[in-house]
């Protein structure tokens, strides 16, 4: 495939080359046929121009749809029309004036003209056909499937396995009794945060500042504290020694 596009590539550079060749020729005739000056032969030379340019157009950008395509064909077959037409009394007028017979005068432009149409149509089939080969050439692009194929609804899933139950009996775990936590009463908290304000106050200035009875105070309160600082600890009674003195 690769070669017989590159060899298409090369037929189709030479057959370009003639087809120039040919509107060369008309392009002198039509030019030495007119009058010495600038714009008489622009105007000579303006149809030879148009078809090279027509037949570049039609050989090279391909049409998909077959009306354009028609009056795409049908334009440039009016263009070459006219060109020809030009062409040919113009070349016939430089034969004569060059000494060519009235026989060779009036058939020499057959042989450009010909030439032209030829190249022209054999242009256009061997770009059509280059266009075939690169198409085919070109990989197809690659739809991916595997999402589609991945949908598999419900029904037709397999099954999963389902799990067979033990049989083994499971030995039951004795639950141990939860301890019961006896909550610290809010008075012990009240007679402890009072008694830390007030390190060298008294019972009843502690159950005071705690608003707690002093019963209550006394029973929160350490057994030290109690007896350093309590006011209704007893006084001991004075010895028989310091009475005597």
């Amino acid at each position: 495939m690769g070669q017989d596009l590159k060899r298409l590539k090369r037929i189709g550079w030479g057959v370009r080359a003639v087809f120039a060749l040919g509107i060369a020729a008309s392009l002198a005739g039509n030019v030495l046929h007119a009058a010495d000056n600038v714009i008489s032969q622009a105007i000579s030379a303006w149809s030879p121009v148009a078809l090279l340019l027509a037949v570049e157009l039609i050989s090279r950008i391909p049409s998909r749809r077959g009306a354009l395509s028609a009056v795409r064909l049908g334009a440039t077959a009016v263009i070459a029309g006219i060109a020809a037409w030009v062409s040919y009394w113009h070349m016939v007028g430089v034969a004569t004036r060059y000494g060519e017979a009235d026989s060779s005068a009036y058939l020499l432009p057959f042989s450009v003209d010909g030439l032209i149409v030829v190249a022209s149509i054999s242009l256009v089939e061997i770009g059509g056909r280059i266009r075939t080969r690169t198409d085919a050439a070109e990989p197809a692009p690659v739809v991916e499937s595997a999402p589609a194929a991945a949908e598999v609804t419900a029904s037709e899933a397999p099954a999963a396995p389902v799990a067979v139950a033990d049989s083994t009996p499971v030995p039951a775990v004795k639950k141990m009794p939860a301890k019961r936590v006896t909550p610290r009463p809010a008075s012990a908290e009240k007679v402890a945060k009072a008694a830390a304000k007030l390190p060298g106050a008294t019972v009843a200035e502690i159950a005071a500042k705690a608003g707690v009875s002093v019963s209550t105070a006394r029973r929160h309160l350490p057994a030290r504290r109690v007896t350093d600082a309590s006011p209704s600890a007893p006084v001991p009674a004075e010895t028989p020694a310091l009475i005597a003195a």
